[in-house]
């Protein structure tokens, strides 16, 4: 069975650096400090294929909320508003 991810403590960085980085390229690669995870190596094509996979939903007031975005929000809550009324 293939390990999906190894496990190296701050030490082992400190130590094996170019070895560990080798194994971050191949999979993600746990670092722990006082046997607690803290760091996770990957390489940048996985970290970029996590980032696309993140949630697009963004928080914000509607002060700071940019012009297109307050238009469709806008339109979004007008056709409720003509759905309720609707069902009436």
């Amino acid at each position: 069975m293939t390990k999906l991810q190894d496990t190296y403590t701050t030490s082992d960085l400190s130590r094996k650096s170019g070895d560990i980085i080798a194994e971050a390229l191949r999979r993600p690669v746990t670092i722990t400090q006082r046997n607690k995870p803290r760091l996770v190596l990957l390489n940048a094509e996985h970290y970029t294929q996590l980032r696309r996979q993140a949630d697009p939903r963004r928080v914000g007031t509607l002060e700071s909320m940019d012009d297109e975005l307050f238009e469709q929000l806008k339109a979004a809550v007008e056709a409720l508003d003509e759905s309720e009324d609707d069902d009436l």
